[in-house]
């Protein structure tokens, strides 16, 4: 933390500034903004203050009442006349692992994942990724589903667009690196690969593109316990995983098999994501829980892990990833895009927790 004063700023007046700030606690790690140090760049003149606050994720929930509690503490102390507080991030990254190889750049790999096709995975893994650069992080979305890759319609680009060239290549799109083996491959076109191939692709998509520097790397995974789920989990240091799934009973079963999963390949489970929970009429307004409600939740407190958010159904979604426009890019504001921004706000804050638990 560096001190920048002029002649008028007194030893007292930021030593009374720090202990002020000592009383300022993270709302998700539970311990002073001071001892976290997230305090930078503290400066004095007049009795002007300025500091930046850094998170460990742009994509924190409370970001802005975190800044006014900062605000107000340091505008409560004796002297002080005005206060600028700016936000900035530095997202710290998964620790290695050992026996497992990291994505080169990449701080944490999240992968997205269900043990039943059909529950809206990879809507909810592309627009994870969307929210999370809309927050303000570094991005990037691998989509792991070798034998039925959907990601580049989901993102805007066409099937086998890459297919003349030589070899695969990471694009940008909404603000994330994106790579598909679906690059590849005209539309129609069937990937028949045994289990070993899928894994070995799976490999290759991560460590042998440039991805850049990232702050979050998310997988869509296949559906099920296959090769490359367990590729991935067993290879690659995970920071989490993502569980989605719909409020049937049948696909509640799914989900938690693949928490089970998870758990047994020692890789934490954030949470438990319930999509299609609802409709909201729009002629009428009145709501129908077409597949059932709130399995999701009650299977996150059997289990023991949180329950992330419940995504409604709406035709914006479908037809958003049916045109490469995902929901959160192009409506943020509907219901559903607001329901997918909070999900990826309470992943990335617990990310941060269990990072933060991780180095205690």
């Amino acid at each position: 933390m560096a001190l920048l004063a002029d002649g008028a700023a007194t030893t007292a007046l930021h030593s009374a500034i720090i202990d002020a700030l000592r009383a300022v606690n993270d709302p998700e790690l539970h311990r002073d903004v001071i001892t976290l140090n997230m305090i930078h760049d503290l400066a004095i003149r007049d009795g002007d203050v300025s500091l930046r606050l850094v998170l460990t994720t742009p994509a924190c929930p409370v970001r802005r009442d975190f800044q006014e509690m900062v605000e107000a503490a340091v505008q409560a102390v004796p002297g002080v006349r005005s206060v600028r507080v700016v936000l900035g991030a530095e997202v710290r990254g998964s620790g290695p692992v050992q026996g497992k190889k990291a994505v080169e750049g990449v701080r944490n790999v999240i992968a997205v994942a269900s043990n039943k096709g059909g529950v809206g995975k990879s809507t909810v893994a592309v627009n994870l990724a969307v929210a999370l650069a809309r927050l303000g992080a570094r991005v990037g979305l691998v989509d792991a589903d070798i034998t039925g890759p959907n990601i580049p319609t989901m993102m805007g680009f066409e099937p086998g667009f890459q297919a003349q060239e030589r070899g695969l290549r990471v694009q940008d799109a909404y603000g994330v690196r994106v790579a598909s083996l679906g690059f590849l491959l005209p539309k129609g076109t069937p990937v028949v690969w045994r289990g070993p191939m899928i894994g070995t692709g799976v490999r290759q998509l991560l460590h042998d593109l440039q991805w850049g520097e990232l702050d979050y790397l998310v997988v869509d995974l296949p559906p099920g316990t296959s090769d490359a789920s367990m590729s991935l989990a067993q290879e690659t240091p995970l920071a989490g995983a993502v569980i989605v799934s719909t409020p049937q009973e049948v696909a509640l079963e799914d989900a938690t098999k693949a928490v089970t999963m998870f758990e047994k390949l020692s890789v934490p489970v954030f949470g438990i994501v319930e999509n299609m929970s609802y409709f909201v009429c729009p002629d009428c307004s009145s709501r129908h829980e077409i597949f059932g409600h709130g399995g999701a939740r009650e299977a996150a407190e059997e289990l023991g892990i949180d329950f992330l958010g419940e995504i409604p159904l709406d035709t914006r979604v479908r037809s958003g990833g049916d045109a490469g426009k995902p929901v959160v890019a192009v409506a943020p504001d509907s219901p559903a895009a607001q329901s997918l921004i909070a999900v990826a706000e309470r992943v990335a804050a617990k990310l941060s927790v269990l990072q933060y638990a991780g180095a205690m």
